[in-house]
């Protein structure tokens, strides 16, 4: 299955400006975490095509991208796996992917956000106001970068974060 190709900032898909900032650095591997040689997004992937999604024209790592000041909700993913035994030791995790379209540099690439789902990952959890994109090799990306981000809103919607 790959992300539907969709026209950019249509009326039903609305734009939303995001930031790459660093994550983690798990899901590349670049943090040296010897349990995740190559990145859990490498060791994933043969787990993830079995059940019909193929990441392999993706980067094996995830582009963090801050919303502030927006705050998300996932509504109904495109593709959802339940308990996906993907390693050795750690436990199943559950897994959502919504599609997406990420622009950088003018042109926009069709790709997935990819949503751990909190109540099944041990550990590493993201900022509440961070989506984590999995796109295909985009040369020259920095980060602090200001790019678009552009998701189905039946698939995960955005609001203004509520202040505590």
């Amino acid at each position: 299955m790959n992300p539907p190709i969709h026209a950019s900032g249509s009326e039903d898909w609305p734009v939303i400006p995001v930031t790459l900032q660093r994550g983690h650095r798990v899901a590349s591997g670049l943090n040296g975490d010897p349990r995740f040689p190559g990145g859990t997004i490498a060791m994933q992937r043969p787990f993830f095509a079995e059940l019909g999604l193929d990441l392999g024209g993706f980067h094996p790592g995830t582009l963090n991208v801050s919303i502030v000041p927006l705050s998300y909700q996932i509504n109904q993913p495109s593709v959802t796996f339940r308990q996906v035994r993907w390693h050795p030791t750690e436990p199943a995790e559950d897994f959502s992917f919504c599609a997406c379209r990420i622009e950088h540099w003018g042109r926009w690439h069709a790709g997935w956000v990819y949503y751990p789902h909190p109540a099944t990952k041990p550990k590493h959890f993201q900022d509440a106001q961070v989506l984590e994109i999995l796109a295909p090799p985009l040369q020259g990306i920095e980060y602090g970068q200001r790019l678009h981000l552009c998701v189905n809103p039946a698939e995960l919607s955005f609001q203004p974060r509520r202040q505590s």
